[in-house]
């Protein structure tokens, strides 16, 4: 059987925003460095290992996206099918490079996202302090005439202390934004 994983996505959305191309479509392995680069460009995303996104590529393709613009990776959204209740598609990590910030890009890669899956029921864990992320996911709920609650998830106490991991990691709340059929 031959290895598809470099192959190109099946599922991709292209637009023309002017002069620029933007493709959103699923990552491959090959994409996996550029998942890396972008969650560490960012300097604020809990940056995994370049091997851990590379796995993401290969295993969770269908529940992810990257985008590019003319070509260059621009953007990503991780996400994976929850076990326990396989119509929630929970989102673990949004991307932007900084040069690709206020073309609504993360909007765009959410929405193809969410219509590629069909999800009942979305979910992500947020900062208080992320703006921009409660921003996204209100707006995901508020074009789709669904609900968003928010409830605490993630204490800093579950977190290794800064002794041990070098940093503070602040409380992450569990946002739900449903339904979404």
């Amino acid at each position: 059987m031959p290895d598809t994983a470099d192959s190109p996505a099946q599922n991709s959305t292209e637009a023309s925003t002017g002069p620029e191309r933007v493709e959103i479509r699923m990552p491959t392995v090959a994409d996996g460095t550029s998942l890396w680069r972008l969650a560490a460009g960012t300097g604020v995303l809990d940056v995994n290992t370049p091997y851990a996104y590379l796995l993401w590529a290969r295993d969770f393709a269908e529940t992810s996206v990257i985008a590019e613009v003319d070509g260059e990776p621009a953007g990503f959204i991780s996400g994976y099918r929850r076990p326990s209740s396989p119509e929630t598609l929970f989102i673990w990590q949004v991307a932007v490079d900084s040069r690709f910030r206020g073309r609504r890009l993360a909007s765009r890669m959410l929405s193809t996202l969410v219509d590629s899956t069909s999800p009942h029921r979305l979910e992500t864990t947020i900062t208080s302090d992320n703006a921009a992320s409660i921003a996204l996911f209100t707006g995901l709920a508020r074009d789709r005439g669904a609900e968003i609650t928010t409830t605490g998830f993630f204490s800093e106490a579950v977190f290794p202390s800064a002794d041990e991991s070098g940093e503070v990691h602040a409380a992450e709340d569990l946002y739900t934004v449903a339904p979404l059929n």
